[in-house]
């Protein structure tokens, strides 16, 4: 079975639900208009501009992958992608303060915490990811937190969730994802696992990219 975007917030989950796995930008945390400022700053230093329709395609994906991507579409090679996406982290994280939680996906979480078990898995370095958690006062609700710098392939690759799955000792078929981008619907449905787009939760239409 898949959980689709129209999945009730309210609706209580299948019994067969052991864990929960949750990405942060744009699912739990509003960050993807601070993310899209930065992105276009940085891009703009190399005389690109990013479209933001483009942008959001990328959501899930990690920092230095979109880097590369962008770039070499644009016939550009021998960049120092790390020294770029830590500029590019700088900056987010300037404006980091202006960022909130995404309320109907924290009330899940906040539900289900105690009954089920709860992690994050990011496209973003692990300690921005937890800073990020603590800003909005939610680190406390999950005791596992994986992000880019974790030892496995990122979205739309299966492994950063089936990772985050062995962490919680939790199987993969008993696993739901909650997820705003298609890397993250893409690495939930390879890796076996229930997923759903928190996107019409808070988003308007015309903010919705696919």
């Amino acid at each position: 079975m898949t959980l689709s975007y129209q999945y009730d917030p309210q609706q209580p989950l299948p019994d067969d639900v052991a864990g929960l796995i949750f990405d942060c930008d744009g699912t739990l945390v509003d960050t993807m208009p601070t993310h899209y400022l930065a992105w276009s700053t940085i891009f703009q230093e190399l005389g690109i501009h990013l479209d933001e329709r483009a942008f959001y395609m990328f959501a899930g994906t990690p920092t230095v992958k979109i880097i590369e991507q962008v770039t070499r579409q644009h016939g550009m090679s021998g960049l120092d992608y790390q020294a770029l996406a830590h500029r590019k982290e700088d900056i987010f994280l300037a404006h980091a303060g202006e960022c909130k939680a995404i309320a109907p996906v924290v009330a899940v979480a906040r539900r289900e915490q105690g009954r089920r078990k709860l992690a994050v898995a990011s496209g973003g370095a692990s300690y921005i990811v937890r800073q990020l958690l603590r800003a909005v006062g939610i680190e406390d609700l999950f005791p596992v937190v994986i992000g880019s710098d974790a030892p496995v392939r990122g979205k739309p690759n299966p492994d950063i969730f089936l990772h985050t799955a062995t962490e919680l000792g939790v199987s993969a078929p008993a696993c739901v994802v909650y997820e705003d981008g298609h890397p993250g619907f893409q690495a939930a449905r390879a890796a076996g696992m229930r997923y759903v787009d928190v996107r019409p939760w808070y988003l308007p239409p015309e903010r919705i990219f696919d």
